[in-house]
This record gives C-alpha cells, sequence and structure tokens, in this order.
C-alpha cells in the first residue's frame, strides 16, 4: 500500500488530483444535462443592424413554411469567424447560411479552390440572371479564380462629406473642385490662425499616415492596388508610389492641408462638430453611423463626389462590405437559397437598411425608389441616397484574396516610413518623394511574396 501512495504522490501531486476529479465530475455533468437543439435550418449574422431588419422577414418565412424555418443566430464577428474557418478547415459543422463581412469571407479563399467552404454560386448566379441584376463590382471581393462565392449584400461607395456651414459662409463654391489639386486649392483660404499659435483652425480633409481609413480609399480611388489580377502582391505597383509620396506632401511640412481624427472615436466626433477638418471620406455605412453618434453635425455637412486623382477620373471609392454565402456541406440549399432571394431581392428591406444605417443596396432594379429621392436632413436636405447611388456603378474593383489586410498593412507602415524619411531630410515635394517611396515598396514586396509563399497550396495553384 505504501508503495502504491507513493507512486501516485510521486506522478499525481494532491493538487492535480483536485483538478482531475473536477474534470472528471463537469464531464459527466455535461453528459447528463439536457441539450437545447435549436429548430431550424441556422443563418449566421454578426452584424447587428441586419439582424434586426432580417428578424420580420424571418418570421414571416417561418410563418409559411413552418417544415423548413430559418434560425438567425447573432455571433459577434471574432466567434463567427474562428468557428466558419474550424468548421471549413475540420469539416465540422457550421451553419447552412453565413453572413460574414469583407475581410472574414476573404481567409475563406486561402486554399486550394476545391477546398473553400463556401458553395460556388457562379452557375446559380448566372441561370437566373443575377449577374446583371446586381451591382457588377460588387461581387469581385466574394470572387476567387473566377468563381463567386458570395451574394452582395451592399456596393459601399464612398463620398467626400465636407462642411458646407463653413464652406458657404465663406463664399466658396465647390462646384469649381474636379481633382484634389482642385480641391486643395479653392479651400485652402479656410486654413487660417486666428490663435496666433502658428497652426491653423482647421484643416482641409481627414487624413493621416498611421490611420489606414482614408489612405486605403484613396488608394483604390487612384488605380493602386495591393493585389494583382492573378492574386499576386503588387506592392511595389508605381501607381502605388505615387500615391504614397502624393498623400506624405499632403501629410507634412509646412503646407501640410490634413489632420489626425480617429475615426471611430467620440473624441473624434467631437472635432469633426468643432470644425477641426472640413472634409472626410465617408461610405455610406459611415453616414449612417454619424447620424447616430453625432446627430449634431444634421444640417452642417453636405456630400460631393470625391475629387478625381488625376483629371477625368474617378470620382468615387470603396470601403467595407458584407456577403451572404452558404456552407458547402448544406443539406437544405434550395431552401437556403429561396430564402436568401427573397432577403436580398426585397425592396421592402433595401428600404428599411438605407432608413436605418444609409446602406443603399446593391440591386439595380431597386436604385429607382422614391426612397433614395428624399431629401436628408443630416447633409443639409441634400438625397444622399441618390448621390451613392450615382456613383456605386463606378466602385473599384477589389480582390477576394486573404493577403489584402496584410498588404494594406505593409502600404501603411511604407507610408509611415515614408513620412519620417520627409521629415527627417525634409523634402516634401512628390517627384522627390516618389523615388524613397518605390523603394520603401520593393523593399515590401520581397518580404510580402515571401510571406504569401509560405502558403504551399496557392503557390501550386496554376
Amino acid at each position: 500500500m505504501k508503495l502504491l501512495r507513493d507512486q501516485i504522490n510521486r506522478y499525481l501531486s494532491p493538487g492535480a488530483l483536485v483538478i482531475l476529479i473536477i474534470a472528471i465530475v463537469a464531464i459527466i455533468i455535461a453528459a447528463v444535462l439536457p441539450r437545447r437543439t435549436a429548430e431550424g435550418i441556422p443563418m449566421w449574422i454578426s452584424a447587428e443592424p441586419h439582424f434586426n431588419a432580417y428578424k420580420p422577414f424571418a418570421r414571416e418565412w417561418n410563418r409559411r413554411h413552418p417544415d423548413r424555418p430559418i434560425n438567425l443566430v447573432l455571433l459577434h464577428g471574432t466567434a463567427m469567424e474562428r468557428r466558419m474557418l474550424s468548421g471549413f478547415m475540420a469539416g465540422t459543422p457550421v451553419a447552412d447560411i453565413i453572413e460574414p463581412n469583407i475581410g472574414v469571407a476573404a481567409k475563406a479563399f486561402a486554399g486550394p479552390l476545391e477546398s473553400v467552404g463556401f458553395l460556388d454560386l457562379t452557375d446559380h448566379l448566372r441561370e437566373e440572371g443575377l449577374l446583371e441584376t446586381i451591382n457588377g463590382p460588387s461581387f469581385a471581393p466574394y470572387t476567387s479564380r473566377g468563381r463567386i462565392f458570395g451574394l452582395p449584400h451592399d456596393v459601399h461607395p464612398v463620398l467626400l462629406a465636407y462642411r458646407a456651414d463653413i464652406v458657404e459662409a465663406a463664399g466658396i463654391d465647390v462646384s469649381q473642385i474636379e481633382t484634389w489639386e482642385d480641391y486643395f486649392r479653392v479651400l485652402r483660404p479656410l486654413m487660417v490662425d486666428t490663435t496666433g499659435d502658428g497652426r491653423p483652425n482647421r484643416y482641409l480633409l481627414e487624413a493621416w499616415h498611421t490611420n489606414p481609413h482614408a489612405p486605403s480609399i484613396i488608394l483604390l480611388q487612384a488605380g493602386g492596388r495591393l493585389i494583382d489580377e492573378n492574386e499576386r502582391p503588387a506592392l511595389n505597383f508605381p501607381r502605388n508610389a505615387e500615391v504614397l509620396a502624393r498623400l506624405i506632401t499632403w501629410m507634412a511640412g509646412p503646407d501640410r492641408v490634413c489632420v489626425d481624427i480617429e475615426t471611430y472615436s467620440a473624441s473624434g466626433h467631437r472635432q469633426r462638430l468643432e470644425g477641426l477638418v472640413i472634409g472626410s471620406l465617408v461610405p455610406d455605412w459611415m453616414a449612417g453611423s454619424w447620424k447616430r453618434e453625432n446627430p449634431a453635425l444634421g444640417g452642417k455637412l453636405k456630400l460631393m463626389p470625391i475629387p478625381a486623382w488625376e483629371k477625368g477620373g474617378r470620382r468615387t471609392s470603396v470601403a467595407g462590405g458584407t456577403m451572404l454565402g452558404f456552407s458547402r456541406n448544406t443539406e437544405h440549399f434550395e431552401t437556403a437559397w429561396a430564402f436568401a432571394k427573397e432577403l436580398y431581392l426585397s425592396p421592402v428591406l433595401a428600404e428599411q437598411m438605407f432608413r436605418d444605417t444609409n446602406i443603399i443596396t446593391p440591386v439595380t432594379a431597386l436604385w429607382d425608389s422614391p426612397i433614395f429621392d428624399q431629401p436628408d436632413p443630416f447633409f443639409s436636405g441634400q438625397p444622399s441616397g441618390r448621390l451613392y447611388i450615382e456613383q456605386a456603378p463606378h466602385v473599384p474593383r477589389r480582390p477576394s484574396s486573404p493577403y489584402v489586410v496584410s498588404g494594406l498593412e505593409r502600404f501603411i507602415n511604407a507610408l509611415a516610413a515614408l513620412r519620417r524619411y520627409a521629415d527627417r531630410n525634409q523634402i516634401y515635394e512628390e517627384a522627390a518623394l516618389r523615388i524613397e517611396a518605390q523603394r520603401l515598396l520593393d523593399e515590401a514586396q520581397v518580404e510580402f511574396e515571401r510571406f504569401i509563399n509560405r502558403n504551399v497550396f496557392l503557390a501550386q495553384e496554376p
């Protein structure tokens, strides 16, 4: 007996024994407790405004189809990502219908095409004419190697929101503005120092080298790219260097016109309200957020197309996105597909989403709805919906690569490095900065290629 006790003490301490007993008890309790099984075909959603908007549609569907109910499940974005990706990789159950944002969806495209966990919708979309019904560029982030895996929820064009009260009080006519050069020239008189501290009381654009929001929007607008059409890294694309260099002329030096404002914080909203900045790059969803979070701005703002990067160029960009996808292993595709079409093609939902969030639908047949022409008090009576819709067909196409986020991080790092170079050498001319920008991007490209090439599955793709 003593020998046995000595062996137990040697290999299992009293503390470890207590932990083992607790674990065994927990397993037994978990095994005997009754489990609640949700009825219906599960649909995972991570955006609460979407979840709330979909509930009446699901109730009505379930009333008409009691034998084929839909079960809406609201998940935190991180929880959805982990459950979805682990399910795809391990072959464990996931929801039949999943609505991930653009960043989460892209992670499903990291392996071979045959391993993508979403069902290929290309043929269904083509046969049912939905490729013509939905705004074409909106499919791009969910298209991998020529196959479409998601139904777009939105378009998310970007406009410039500017302080019309300040601009018009100064007698400035924004119709003179076509390019960014025009924008800064026409509005430059607003950058005055009335306090005598050597700094302007306000700046002309909300953009900074450490915040990816504005630089990423402008990069797409200008025709820059992080990933090319063959889904390979394109960080050192010459237009990217041009964008870096010009952004630094806006953000640094004695003539800087940009200011750093936190995108989503209460302090950032306060600075906007106080008029620290004249213009901000605002996707349709952000316009909706501002209405909820900074209502005092109402009546002080107007919208206009983004100034073009060059004369005759694109007057919009794009930011964010959500899709509806289906598990490749679903046994209820016909029901899930029918519900998805009823939901996403609904004129009632399109109007409700715009009313609640300012998000415009990608369904082009619904763009004639009178709701998009209604005067918007927040934007000084402009029809904000119509202004966003006018730019929707022109949003730039984006790659579906899971490496876009990594590429953007490297682009922003290069932007910050170029800012340090400019300040250290007191160089603020675009032509001179472009040489250093290209060098920085060439270095980043080598490291980015090395990083992507670790994925042996994509490296083997033709």
